[in-house]
């Protein structure tokens, strides 16, 4: 059993940054190619990026040049550094891995004025 944990959310400007945090339990936490999702309101949850446990990354067109994800096997945390955030990038935001495992509870991202 792998559970999730995201931190790292808030409010901000356009123009602005955030680094989301996920902390994962579980033993076999680096075997498992990572992501970060996300679910706007009245909308479907849509996959952001994902890492493999070699460090391939793998992006949205979206968000291709604004978002980082990584990852510390060592700490069983991955990570999203979002830059340049766009008021449609307000969503929670969730990792798992490709949604083998239950949800955690989010973390929200709203990027106002």
């Amino acid at each position: 059993q792998v559970l999730f944990v995201e931190s790292g959310g808030g409010l901000v400007q356009p123009g602005e940054s955030l680094r989301l945090s996920c902390a994962a339990s579980g033993r076999f936490f680096t075997t498992y190619t990572m992501g970060w999702y996300r679910q706007a309101p009245g909308k479907q949850r849509e996959l952001v990026a994902t890492i493999t446990s070699a460090g391939m990354t793998n992006y949205a067109d979206s968000v291709k040049g604004r978002f980082t994800i990584s990852r510390d096997n060592a700490k069983n945390t991955v990570y999203l550094q979002m830059n340049s955030l766009k008021p449609e990038d307000t969503a929670v935001y969730y990792c798992n891995a490709g949604g083998l495992f239950s949800w955690g509870p989010g973390t929200q991202v709203t990027v106002s004025s």
